[in-house]
């Protein structure tokens, strides 16, 4: 097939590569609102060449749109402008519910299959792609049932060709979920970061202390205001509703500590131990 990508970054680029490699993809073209990461992406061979979103679109079977997500919700809808009732179109957008609501009423909406591939780094543009980044990995299918059955299917066979394992929801099911296993770990991670930056300029020596533990912890910390800002303002409600369960429980230990109640501290951390059933 002929695979086009809209926004050349960490995911897009990554799908490049593993598309071109297993064989999924004999030709991808590429765009992007930069010509430098347009010029990255071809330096790089993560394209075959960059075109505009018009003739890229003409020229393809799949189109998969992997730009920040208030970008999805004006690009979207051009391309769905553009297509046939051959061709896929694929979003791997972070939300969902407000973009499929503006999309709802389109024509070509069924064209259209609403992913989200739950991978991913801290790193952003082009020169953050990389090969094997979504094997092993789960992908949702989201509000399946709106798609058309066939374009569904190439949608399948898409995640299946790079390795990822597919689980399906529904829009709202998918937002909350994803407030809960990745938004909120993000605002951790800024929160903890600005924390330790701001102790940082009166004592130097806290980074030269910090531990591969603190670096896994603020990791996240490095991910693009681009891509982020727009993914707390399209699922505020649901990053809303987690971030008070987390300042709860945070107020929790705090109150351990101001009463010296190490027993339920103790028994706290076993609780939190139970994630080694989710997450090995």
């Amino acid at each position: 097939m002929v695979v086009t990508i809209v926004g050349i970054g960490l995911i897009g680029g990554s799908m490049a590569i593993s598309l071109q490699e297993n064989g999924f993809a004999k030709k991808v073209i590429g765009v992007d609102a930069s010509s430098e990461h347009e010029k990255k992406a071809i330096r790089r061979y993560l394209i075959d060449e960059a075109m505009s979103l018009k003739k890229a679109v003409q020229q393809s079977d799949v189109i998969i749109v992997a730009t920040p997500v208030d970008v999805m919700l004006k690009v979207l809808p051009e391309v769905l402008d553009l297509i046939t009732d051959k061709q896929v179109v694929l979003d791997v957008g972070s939300t969902k519910e407000r973009l499929l609501e503006a999309l709802k009423e389109h024509p070509n909406r069924k064209r259209l299959v609403a992913t989200h591939p739950m991978a991913g780094t801290e790193y952003s543009g082009p020169e953050a792609a990389i090969p094997n980044l979504f094997t092993g990995k789960y992908t949702v299918i989201v509000d399946k049932e709106d798609s058309a059955a066939d374009a569904v299917q190439i949608a399948e066979q898409l995640y299946q060709s790079i390795e990822m394992k597919i689980a399906y929801l529904d829009a709202k099911a998918h937002d909350e979920h994803t407030a809960y296993v990745s938004h909120i770990s993000h605002i951790s991670s800024f929160a903890l970061a600005l924390t330790v930056l701001e102790k940082e300029k009166n004592d130097s020596k806290i980074f030269e202390l910090a531990s591969s533990g603190f670096g896994s912890t603020v990791r996240l910390a490095k991910s693009s205001p681009d891509m982020w800002v727009p993914i707390f303002r399209q699922n505020r409600d649901n990053v809303m509703t987690i971030l008070d369960e987390y300042i709860s429980t945070l107020s929790q230990f705090r109150t351990m500590l101001i009463k010296k109640d190490y027993d339920s501290f103790y028994k706290k951390i076993e609780e939190a131990n139970q994630i080694r059933k989710i997450i090995s």
